[in-house]
């Protein structure tokens, strides 16, 4: 980076003693009208006078001051600036040729700045009361329009608030200009610089530049606008890869090498296509000059400022073909057909405007460089639409003057500022005022260079409008800007959706990694700074991952194959109760039937059937209903068939126990309903405790597919769904035991092997079950449940009820009352019966086989059969 020149204050502490030495001689000298030390000026007579400030010549070269004698030479004619003096002239003419101030004429002095802080100083001495002489007095200067540059706009309006000059800037952007504590006297007819800087970043934002250079003059200008082009910047995460400050002055000896440092900067970062340039327009002629002789310089995309937006001789030699392209922003245009039709008329005489020395020498010129070409063509083709914020200017004081000073006389610069701040103009039909900072936010325009010819560069070929009220750059539709769309001027590639940036500490925030987003994460737009979580619980990340997915809920649907299967089993099995009712009820009255405890076992079948009715509970799209019910109704169901089993094995063995004294206290023992209602009402509080509680309720679970939720039922305590099951098996345990008690009995009154079997189907389901249940996941762990119901019910079905009617179907032989009585007789004569049992035995049954009358009279008493 180049060394900074010297502080503009120091200079100006310099300047304003020189200045003072140079008041002094002015005071004493005989001519005080004329412009100091020769210098040009244009003027015209008029009542009040307007003051003006022109950079015509670009730069000074020499010493500035000679002893006490103030010298300048000036060098580089700026012919566009030559002509936005002539828009002062003709708006001042303009003014008195529409007699808009009565009585009253405008006059003008127009002096050049050089663009030049201590030329400028020196040459707007003239505007002040203290170079009024005493002979003939002029009348005072009220106002002043200029300058073009805001490091003189800065200098002058303090020299000049002495005096309480209005000085109303054309083209002076600075910020600090708007501080009205230490500019109380300037205005100006044009936004500052602030939103400019807006205007660039939207630029480079709607063109996705995030890596540019930056080249700015070492002014208050140029400062003021690299400060707020960093913050803005920053806040929408653009980057710059280089900032070049080049020295204000021409003559700094430190030009050379920053010059070289620029074009080394801009050679070297390969990756930079895109400059913004708020240097002036003679920096950046020199600029091009030498970067331009490096093939590795051209074809940039260079944003200028308004300092060089329309200044189509910055490229000197070169085309713009050389340069790149070029996106300017200038200040928002007017109608200038007025101002067109003034040079068409303006007459080349040089004699005729020796009061317009700048006008005259211009002419002279030409007459001898080319005789018979006319100056208006030239003249003409240096119109540019921000020409009108100089008519403006001269509108506003036009105005303040009116409403000030018509039909009496008012010559003091006070009042006018005072009048200037409350101005309301007219022009081209629009109302204009100042806002309580001096400024006139008019907005941008903004421009793309296109070469229309060899010779002819178009600067105003407008592409977009900058709005400031609302702060939006709008392209005109239409307006081709297919060109940019292939210029990338980024530090890295960018992440695309599912990537985030990773920049490490010591990079900037433009230059960064592409990482891929973590598991269950997601990012959806191009250089997403962080990824985002997607809800796990409903949503699943894409492939990419560039976006959450909705999981898809998934249950046991009716319609699944599997679910369909085990509703066609429920299905049958309840068919088959029904079936094996309907033939218990059409043989009621034989000794199968009778055996196996009749009326309980009606009751059996009844829960059978409720046991394989809550099997379809199980399956569907879960509701808060069905959750509760389904284990509830099957709880109830089979603590009803284990308790009818139970009951019926403990009267099998009842009937056969032939010790009086027990058979009397199990006969009192022995209450059948009331021993199922009992056990009955016991599942009945764990269910209505579970209930009451801890509800089972629907809810989402996660599935072994990320793309997938389970919607299940969720038992929600797992305690009381033990609890539910433990008091179903204690029941089970219970009949069991009764059941083993009972193996030996005759085969025709044995149930004991069929309970037995029965229950130890139930007990390995169960068993198996409960790790299954708690390992399974997926939407068909509902089927488990489902499968070990079915199993558990389709066992006592079977094992009771299904050998028992194939006999009454197919062994009628073996369902009649001698079939009975013959196995009862094997039994006792087999030695079934105990020491216990001897007395029964040898009062009742005969030893060599005869029948026992007694025997039958005790079962056909248990059985309800004959005897």
């Amino acid at each position: 980076m180049c060394r900074l020149i010297e502080s503009l204050h120091f200079k100006l502490h310099h300047c304003l003693i020189h200045i003072l030495k140079c008041s002094i001689i002015l005071m004493v000298s005989s001519d005080v009208h004329t412009p100091i030390s020769g210098s040009d000026a244009a003027t015209a007579p008029g009542d009040i006078i307007i003051g003006g400030l022109f950079p015509i010549h670009e730069s000074i070269d020499g010493p500035i001051y000679r002893d006490v004698i103030c010298q300048i030479v000036s060098h580089r004619f700026h012919l566009p600036r030559l002509v936005q003096s002539l828009m002062m002239v003709h708006a001042v003419e303009e003014v008195n040729r529409r007699g808009e101030l009565g009585n009253l004429t405008l006059g003008y002095r127009i002096v050049d700045s050089c663009s030049d802080v201590t030329t400028s100083l020196r040459n707007t001495l003239s505007f002040m009361r203290l170079n009024s002489g005493a002979e003939q007095p002029s009348p005072p200067v009220l106002a002043a329009v200029g300058a073009y540059y805001s490091e003189i706009s800065i200098a002058v309006t303090r020299q000049l608030n002495l005096e309480n000059i209005p000085l109303i800037s054309y083209g002076s952007t600075c910020g600090q200009l708007s501080d009205k504590t230490r500019f109380p006297s300037f205005m100006r007819t044009v936004p500052e610089d602030d939103h400019q800087v807006r205007a660039i970043i939207h630029i480079l934002k709607s063109h996705n530049w995030t890596w540019v250079g930056l080249v700015a003059t070492d002014s208050e200008a140029g400062r003021y606008a690299v400060e707020r082009l960093r913050k803005h910047a920053k806040n929408n995460k653009i980057c710059f890869a280089f900032t070049s400050i080049l020295p204000e002055a021409l003559v700094d000896d430190s030009l050379d090498d920053c010059i070289n440092e620029t074009v080394k900067s801009i050679t070297e970062k390969k990756h930079v296509k895109v400059i913004v340039s708020f240097a002036k327009a003679y920096h950046m002629m020199y600029l091009f000059g030498r970067l331009l002789k490096d093939p590795r310089g051209r074809g940039k995309v260079w944003v200028a400022s308004d300092n060089w937006s329309e200044s189509a001789e910055v490229l000197a030699n070169h085309t713009l073909s050389d340069v790149g392209k070029v996106f300017g922003l200038t200040l928002k245009s007017g109608n200038t057909a007025r101002f067109r039709q003034y040079l068409t008329n303006l007459d080349v005489n040089p004699g005729h405007h020796h009061n317009n020395t700048f006008l005259y020498k211009y002419l002279m010129r030409r007459m001898e460089r080319k005789p018979n070409d006319t100056a208006n063509k030239e003249l003409m083709r240096m119109i540019y639409p921000s020409l009108v914020n100089v008519e403006m200017a001269v509108r506003a004081i036009a105005q303040a003057v009116a409403d000030l000073c018509v039909n009496r006389d008012c010559r003091t610069t006070q009042r006018l500022l005072k009048a200037l701040r409350k101005a309301t103009f007219q022009m081209d039909g629009k109302s204009y005022r100042f806002d309580s900072r001096g400024d006139l936010n008019t907005g941008y325009d903004v421009v793309l260079w296109k070469q229309t010819s060899l010779t002819f560069l178009d600067t105003n070929y407008m592409v977009a409008h900058y709005h400031i009220q609302n702060k939006n750059l709008t392209f005109i539709p239409g307006k081709t800007l297919q060109d940019f769309k292939n210029v990338i001027s980024r530090c890295s590639n960018s992440c695309s959706p599912g990537y985030m940036k990773y920049s490490a500490p010591e990079q900037p925030d433009c230059c960064y990694e592409c990482h891929k987003c973590p598991m269950e994460y997601y990012s959806n737009t191009t250089d997403s700074s962080k990824c985002h979580p997607c809800n796990i619980t409903t949503e699943y990340v894409s492939s990419i991952p560039d976006s959450c997915l909705q999981k898809k809920t998934v249950f046991m649907f009716w319609g699944d194959i599997y679910h369909e299967i085990l509703l066609a089993f429920a299905a049958l099995g309840v068919v088959l109760t029904f079936i094996v009712g309907i033939i218990f009820l059409a043989h009621w009255n034989t000794p199968v039937v009778r055996s196996s405890v009749g009326p309980i076992c009606l009751l059996l079948l009844f829960s059978l059937i409720s046991t394989f009715v809550s099997v379809p509970l199980f399956g569907g799209e879960p509701k808060p209903w069905q959750c509760q019910a389904r284990q509830v109704f099957f709880g109830l169901s089979f603590t009803l068939s284990v308790s009818c089993v139970m009951v019926k094995s403990f009267k099998i063995i009842m009937a056969f126990e032939f010790d009086p004294s027990i058979q009397r206290v199990l006969k009192k023992l022995y209450q059948p309903y009331i021993i199922i209602a009992f056990c009955l009402l016991g599942q009945v509080i764990i269910c209505a405790l579970w209930l009451a509680l801890k509800s089972p309720k629907p809810n989402w679970k996660k599935s072994l597919n990320n793309k997938e939720r389970l919607f299940i039922c969720n038992e929600t305590s797992f305690v009381a769904f033990g609890a539910m099951l433990s008091y179903i098996g204690l029941l089970a345990l219970i009949c069991f035991g009764i059941a083993f008690k009972g193996r030996k009995l005759p085969q025709s009154y044995n149930d004991a092997k069929f309970i037995t079997f029965s229950m130890l189907i139930y007990f390995i389901c169960w068993i198996i079950f409960g790790p299954v249940y708690l390992n399974v996941t997926g939407k068909y762990l509902p089927a488990v449940e489902m499968v070990v119901i079915l199993l558990s019910a389709y066992g006592i079905l079977f094992c009771q009820f299904i050998t028992k009617c194939y006999i009454i179907l197919f062994k009628q032989k073996a369902n009649t009352q001698s079939a009975f009585r013959r196995d009862v007789r094997n039994f006792t004569s087999g030695g079934n019966i105990g020491e216990n049992d001897g007395h029964f035995v040898s009062s009742s049954l005969d030893l060599e086989g005869i029948e026992n009358p007694a025997l039958y009279k005790q079962l056909g008493r248990f059985f309800s059969m004959p005897a």
